[in-house]
């Protein structure tokens, strides 16, 4: 590439000399033109001054001049010739120093393309050669370290080599005790066959000491009484009226509160003599909570009855007292409630699929289905149909046998879930009719039923078991003069306060031991008929208000829980069906009282028939003999 540069140079150099040569000459060329010119007009000079000494001698030498003429003429011919040559040339040259010209610039333009290409390649070179540097070093430091490693692992080697060594001694040595190995497995294999049967007779023994012990959780409930009654006192809400008179509380006491059993108010009033004359009332409850109470206080007095729904029996709960004194706070929580706000209808559900979900282990499968409907002018609404479609629709309470209650064309959900019961709760409360009055902002303006029916089935004893638990919210009653209710919410005031005086009746005879009880006089008090007549576990909470304001209406509220809690109703009954279990539980409750249990006339009998099968016989003397050694007998 530089010799072809070189020699473009050197061509370019000598076109440049011939130029110049070729400029001298024609310089050379002009000059004797010049001269001729000069030397012309010297001799037509000459001639015009000789002019007339030539006239004479002009035919002498016209042929001279006509030579010279001539001569003159081809000299010019020659002339312009030379001077048309020196144009072309110079027009050539022009024309190949352009193109020489050309041709060095499209040369010198492939160079620098050249020169920056050769740049690029270096520069790659270089890289090329500073990756290959670092991969030659970490092959080289990888070389070295395959080389520590190769050492290493021969030594590793001896040292297997002499283990193998050691490990086939041991082999050879431990081929001997194979057999023994062997036959202790077979011995380990009976044993555990052995334990297993213990394990089985354990779990047979669990299943028979949790029937015993729903027998003994029911025996307990009763002795606390069939309705039972708790008292809870709300706390003042930051909502409450402005004014002195609405916020001044009542002299409340708790005579005993480590027991929680008591309240006394004490209220003064004046004589006719107009002197102030004080008075206490007190009352006694199953279980008092005060204002401080949380909802897992309540709940904790509350769920050993919500068991028993779980056990087989009927179980119903329900809050009553006045407008606003927290009867649907307690039942149900508050709108957006927490884990510790919610109320006793979700955190019963919640306990009952926890202690479903125990008995999985001895044998219980239940499955649930709940209802949730509203007592709302006299008329009975379903909560988890089509509220707006189903508003108007009909629906009928009907007692079947065995203190079974039911009513006509009401959704029925299963219930799979904690998160089920949630959603369903949360249609109910939408679906709810609920308005504001002048003493509660949010008062629930019908009587809300929510039941449970519990079916449980123990794959192993063959027992079944139906319980049924309802949750009951009842509407407030209200003083017509302080609600100051008009239109609907008067009619909805007047019917509320039926419904209650209705249930206050039936109270009041089943106290009184009446002949006839008016259950059929309100829809509430005929859907509570099992609950109120003796097939129920009853639980009624008396909600009351702190509020001085408030004093008549719950002094009329205390009175009436004092008669429920003196009513008695008879034992509730269990729905379960036994088969084999029955003559067990017989033959136990005999040797409990020292007893032989072949006197039990239900053994001897289940004894003959097989009833009885050998797992179970075989517990029944295992258990009598234990409490042989116990008592002495």
């Amino acid at each position: 590439m530089f010799l072809a540069i070189a020699n473009t140079v050197g061509t370019l150099t000598r076109v440049k000399g011939e130029k110049r040569g070729q400029r001298e000459d024609a310089e050379d060329l002009c000059q004797i033109l010049t001269g001729f010119e000069q030397h012309l007009n010297g001799l037509i000079e000459a001639k015009q001054n000789k002019s007339t000494e030539l006239e004479s001698a002009n035919k002498s030498i016209d042929d001279k001049i006509l030579d010279q003429d001539n001569e003159e003429r081809a000299c010019l011919e020659r002339i312009q010739a030379m001077k048309q040559d020196i144009e072309d040339s110079a027009r050539r040259n022009e024309e190949e120093i352009k193109t020489r010209k050309s041709q060095h610039l499209q040369a010198m333009e492939q160079l620098k393309a050249k020169e920056f290409q050769l740049k690029q390649e270096i520069e790659s070179t270089q890289a090329n050669i500073s990756t290959t540097s670092k991969l030659l070093e970490d092959q080289l430091q990888e070389n070295l370290n395959l080389r520590a490693t190769i050492s290493t692992q021969s030594a590793k080697r001896l040292v297997l080599e002499g283990e193998n060594i050691a490990l086939k001694q041991k082999n050879e040595n431990t081929e001997g005790t194979l057999a023994d190995r062997n036959r202790r497995i077979k011995h380990l294999e009976g044993m555990i066959a052995d334990l297993k049967a213990l394990i089985s007779g354990l779990e047979e023994r669990i299943r028979t000491e949790e029937t015993i012990r729903r027998r003994l959780h029911n025996t307990i409930q009763e002795l606390k009484g069939n309705i039972r009654v708790f008292c809870r006192v709300r706390p003042v809400t930051s909502n409450e009226g402005a004014s002195k008179a609405e916020t001044t509380t009542a002299a409340i006491t708790f005579p005993d509160p480590e027991g929680g059993k008591q309240i006394e108010f004490a209220h003064s009033k004046e004589s006719a003599r107009g002197a102030q004359i004080a008075k206490s009332y007190p009352f006694t409850f199953d279980r008092v909570f005060q204002p401080s109470s949380t909802q897992q206080d309540v709940f904790d007095e509350i769920s050993q009855l919500v068991q028993s729904a779980l056990d087989g029996y009927n179980v119903c709960i329900f809050a009553y007292g006045q407008t606003g004194s927290g009867k649907t706070h307690t039942m149900e929580g508050p709108l957006n409630a927490t884990q510790e706000s919610m109320g006793m209808i979700p955190r019963s559900v919640l306990q009952i699929y926890e202690n479903a979900k125990q008995l999985e282990s001895k044998g219980w499968k239940y499955t649930m289905e709940g209802q949730y409907v509203e007592i709302y002018n006299e008329s009975i609404n379903d909560l988890l149909g089509n509220y707006s479609i189903e508003q108007n629709k009909k629906h009928e309470i009907r007692h079947g046998p065995g203190g079974k209650t039911s009513i006509t064309d009401i959704t029925t959900v299963v219930l799979t879930s904690p998160e089920k019961v949630a959603a369903l709760l949360r249609k109910a409360a939408h679906n709810r009719s609920v308005g504001s009055t002048q003493m509660n902002e949010r008062s629930s303006r019908s009587h809300c039923v929510f039941t449970l029916r519990l079916t449980g089935t123990n794959s192993v004893t063959e027992e079944t078991s139906e319980g049924v638990l309802n949750l009951i919210d009842l509407a407030g009653s209200e003083r017509l003069s302080q609600s100051g209710a008009t239109g609907d919410r008067l009619r909805e005031t007047q019917a509320i306060n039926k419904s209650l005086s209705c249930l206050g009746d039936v109270i009041y005879a089943i106290a009184n031991k009446d002949a006839h009880i008016p259950y059929r006089n309100s829809k509430l008090t005929y859907l509570l008929q099992n609950s109120l007549g003796g097939n129920s576990k009853t639980l009624m909470f008396v909600n009351i208000s702190p509020l001085l304001s408030n004093f008549g209406e719950t002094l009329c509220s205390l009175r009436f829980a004092t008669k429920v809690n003196s009513c008695t109703i008879g034992t509730a009954m269990i729905k379960r069906g036994v088969k084999s279990i029955a003559p067990l539980l017989a033959a136990i409750v005999l040797i409990e009282a020292g007893m032989a249990p072949e006197r039990s006339l239900d053994y001897v009998r289940a004894k003959r028939c097989g009833a009885l099968n050998a797992k179970q016989m075989k517990y029944v003397l295992e258990y009598r003999c234990k409490c042989w050694k116990r008592t002495g007998l």
